[in-house]
């Protein structure tokens, strides 16, 4: 945890540095798993998956990284079934699997969490997710 908080307070833009510490604890509370350090990326419980190609590793359960254009935020199920919440969002971007936020004030948190929520379940519901 302290590599988590000691490569947000290095972050130089002072909102995106807030943002990232609320952010932090809503997918923390939300998932219920501690957060980890990948590289620039902040990930909270960890599953094995493995393709039919072969090709097999590890991820989060979910995740985010605070990048200097914005924050993104790692939906790993995407967003197929949740367009009725992202209506209600707010201002953001999305990428296969990306929520793209310019900062949190542009949205409804409540609505963040329910998606954040949703995508944790349906990890846990799809493989064996672990806390790490």
């Amino acid at each position: 945890m302290e590599e988590v908080t000691d490569f947000i307070s290095s972050i130089d833009n002072e909102t995106r540095k807030l943002d990232s510490i609320a952010l932090l604890a809503i997918l923390e509370k939300v998932s219920g798993y501690k957060p980890y350090l990948s590289g620039s990326i902040i990930g909270f419980g960890s599953y094995h998956y493995k393709y039919d190609s072969g090709r097999e590793g590890d991820s989060a359960v979910i995740a985010f990284s605070p990048r200097k254009q914005n924050l993104v935020v790692y939906i790993m199920p995407g967003f197929e079934k949740l367009e009725s919440l992202l209506q209600d969002l707010g201002k953001h971007k999305l990428g296969k699997s990306c929520l793209y936020i310019n900062k949190l004030s542009d949205l409804n948190l409540d609505i963040l969490e329910q998606i954040a929520k949703l995508s944790v379940q349906f990890m846990q519901q799809k493989y064996k997710c672990i806390n790490t």
